[in-house]
């Protein structure tokens, strides 16, 4: 069955891959990692291995069993893009996409090099929303890769924020997500930074969705920017 999520901009997780590897500073202190610790404690068996990055096979056909259409975060404990996963294998996910056009579908990586490499080799349904990652000013290249890739909707996840996102080329960008880092040892998010890249999106007429401010207290900390909440999605 999907694993329903408290991730304001989804509604259900799909992790036909689990496990990954730390490339960038957004990775430093990564939820999915944390969460990876706990489910191994508690014995979970696909994660016997920790965060040791596994492919699924027998979960890659569990969204043609979903009668009600339903908005998925593909990985959300993993990268489909990561060096380590097969062509073949991102190409059986990408099948199960392709044929389950009732759901759509939102792919996520911090690996745009190679998401831009093998997007060619894809087949991009309409219902297949791709994004990137990213958290500062060092890794705005991944939105140029993203440029390149010909999905329908294209995003940013700009979480956690941990630096200043000046001057983002916007075009053919749909929809930002912008959420500060929570947990243990988050580091903190200027509301500067937020407010920017709202004047960029409003400038781009590019979609805004404010997921949190993040901190060790998230629920506390809440997610209201301007005294409201910007739950903007692409159409």
């Amino acid at each position: 069955m999907a694993t329903t999520t408290s991730i304001e901009w989804t509604e259900v997780t799909w992790n036909p891959v689990t496990g990954c590897t730390k490339i960038s500073a957004g990775c430093k202190n990564c939820y999915a990692a944390r969460m990876a610790k706990r489910l191994e404690a508690m014995g979970v068996q696909r994660y016997q291995k920790g965060f040791k990055l596994q492919t699924h096979d027998d979960l890659i056909d569990l969204p043609k069993s979903w009668k009600k259409p339903r908005v998925v975060f593909v990985n959300s404990m993993s990268d489909l893009f990561h060096k380590d996963v097969s062509l073949s294998f991102i190409k059986k996910v990408f099948k199960t996409m392709n044929e389950c056009p009732q759901h759509t579908f939102q792919v996520l990586t911090k690996r745009s090099d190679r998401l831009m490499t093998l997007a060619p080799k894809l087949n991009w349904t309409s219902n297949i929303w791709m994004g990137v990652s990213v958290e500062n000013n060092d890794v705005q290249d991944r939105i140029e890769d993203l440029r390149c890739v010909p999905a329908t909707v294209r995003f940013l996840s700009c979480e956690p924020l941990i630096g200043p996102l000046d001057s983002m080329n916007l075009s053919g960008i749909h929809w930002v997500i912008v959420g500060g880092e929570s947990g243990p040892h988050s580091r903190p998010m200027e509301e500067a930074w937020v407010q920017d890249i709202l004047k960029q999106c409003k400038r781009a007429d590019t979609k805004f969705f404010f997921k949190q401010w993040g901190g060790t207290n998230k629920k506390q900390t809440g997610r209201k920017l301007n005294k409201r909440t910007y739950d903007e999605m692409p159409v």
